[in-house]
């Protein structure tokens, strides 16, 4: 069985509801992973926007959520989770600040992309990484990966 990452509040390529922007309250949405290949033993969730700030002429990759050694007894996390599973750790987003930053596009429809990583390690602490710090460290540790792209545009 493929790894996969899904949500039950959106589908893959759909709009991600205003409840999880900073046009509703702002909290995370629940989600959901399975299959996990054998010998994972911690994963990664990176969350990220490759629009900003125009989806007609990106110029950067906005990082919205960024969580490791997440265990793989953990199926999911749910709706504004604050109490992460029980050796997660937080990296900082691009508001340099831990935990979850909802989709606010300045302008456009925005992809949201939410990226899954399986891992044979589980990493040392590594304090609130940034994503490329991070990245650096998971690259030889990868045995799978799955995404779940959502969108979003304000004032719908």
């Amino acid at each position: 069985m493929a790894l996969t990452l899904s949500s039950p509040v959106f589908a893959s390529g759909a709009d991600i509801p205003a409840r999880y922007t900073c046009e509703g309250d702002d909290i995370s949405p629940p989600l959901a992973w399975s299959g996990l290949p054998a010998g994972t033993k911690s994963l990664v969730l990176i969350v990220d926007d490759p629009d900003a700030p125009d989806p007609a002429a990106p110029k950067m990759t906005w990082v919205h959520w960024v969580l490791y050694n997440i265990p793989p007894s953990a199926s999911g996390l749910g709706e504004a989770v604050t109490a992460l599973p029980a050796g997660t750790r937080a990296g900082l987003n691009d508001w340099k600040r831990p935990g979850y930053g909802g989709p606010c596009p300045p302008i456009g429809r925005h992809r949201y992309v939410h990226k899954l990583y399986a891992l044979d390690t589980v990493l040392p602490d590594l304090g609130t990484p940034t994503k490329a710090a991070l990245e650096a460290r998971i690259a030889p540790h990868i045995i799978e990966r799955t995404e779940l792209v959502g969108t979003y545009q304000k004032g719908r």
